[in-house]
């Protein structure tokens, strides 16, 4: 452990250097699953036994959100993720070697958070593709209900909702779909996802050193992003079913809408994801995940299916989010196929 003291104060974290965490994390995350994974260099992990003739998925970001997004690269899932500095995009460089590492006659589809320099560096990394001949399509995230036009995006944030993205169409590609309907079926995952986080403790860059903001010991932040974003607004803390109820109702409220725009609809419910900011003990995301169901149930939604625990973390940062995805019959076929990555896995 390093009690590394940095402007005068105390931080204390499992590592060495600041400066070498990321790499140092890649290496130990090969190390723990060499039988999926595999590293190349600049922050990419790809399969290690790389799947033929099938459209391949790229996704990434920066690191500190682990098991995003290498925790994810495997059969179902990814085929190759690249990781940037903590909280820092990866460059466009660096996708586009990811992009040719793992790219197949059936073409790639790159899925980025919509957060500026990742749909910069993404879309540019598949320009970079294109003109190498590749076949090279580029969907992105924004499933975020807290905020638009937030501190790095136009729009809203891509938050939690990628990992849904990411094994929704990853098991499209699986099961051998063309790349256009690959495309379209993250679009479709995109089109019915939304998100809302709750923080009551910051989190801490290991190259700063410091918390990237200041809660005191009463308050939370409402709408947190997963870098430590400014939210909707600050109150007091509150008992956990007060904060369950203010995540679900503005998503239900956007999903309410999307049901009544599109009368065809999804009728088999809701996936419903309770995820942990990093430091949140399990304890309290069941505890969590208890009152938002039984809010859900109030409001006659069923939850089709369901994942508790840490999914897309923010370092340290204490809190969590929801995630819910408006689901039909073939969303749900492909949620429950086979999966085995480092961080999600079943019926593999």
């Amino acid at each position: 452990m390093c009690p590394c003291t940095v402007w005068g104060a105390i931080m204390k974290k499992l590592i060495n250097k600041a400066e070498n965490v990321e790499a140092e994390m890649v290496e130990g995350l090969v190390r723990a699953f060499p039988d999926i994974i595999a590293e190349r260099g600049d922050g990419i992990i790809v399969r290690t036994h790389q799947k033929v003739g099938k459209v391949a998925l790229v996704s990434g970001g920066g690191s500190g959100h682990e098991p995003a997004h290498c925790g994810y690269v495997g059969k179902g899932m990814l085929d190759a993720a690249v990781g940037g500095p903590v909280f820092t995009s990866p460059s466009a460089d660096a996708v586009y070697k990811a992009i040719c590492e793992v790219a197949t006659d059936e073409g790639v589809l790159l899925i980025a958070k919509n957060y500026t320099g990742d749909v910069l560096n993404f879309q540019m990394a598949a320009d970079m593709a294109s003109d190498d001949d590749i076949d090279c399509e580029c969907v992105v995230v924004n499933d975020d209900v807290a905020v638009e036009d937030s501190t790095f995006t136009a729009g809203r944030r891509g938050v939690a909702g990628t990992v849904f993205v990411h094994k929704i169409a990853g098991a499209k590609a699986e099961a051998g779909a063309s790349l256009t309907d690959v495309k379209a079926i993250a679009e479709r995952v995109i089109a019915n996802v939304r998100s809302m986080g709750a923080a009551i403790a910051p989190c801490t860059v290991p190259a700063a050193g410091t918390p990237g903001f200041e809660l005191a010991p009463d308050e939370m932040e409402m709408g947190i992003g997963i870098h430590g974003e400014p939210g909707r607004h600050r109150e007091k803390i509150a008992p956990a079913a007060e904060i369950a109820e203010r995540l679900v109702t503005p998503i239900l409220a956007e999903l309410t809408a999307l049901t009544e725009l599109d009368s065809a609809g999804a009728d088999e419910g809701v996936i419903a994801m309770v995820n942990g900011m990093g430091a949140t003990p399990l304890l309290e995301l069941y505890l969590m995940y208890g009152e938002i169901a039984r809010l859900l149930e109030g409001a006659g939604i069923t939850v089709a299916r369901n994942l508790v625990g840490n999914y897309i973390t923010s370092l340290d940062m204490a809190g969590c989010s929801l995630t819910l995805v408006r689901a039909d019959a073939e969303l749900l076929s492909l949620w429950d196929a086979p999966v085995n990555t480092p961080g999600l896995r079943w019926g593999a």
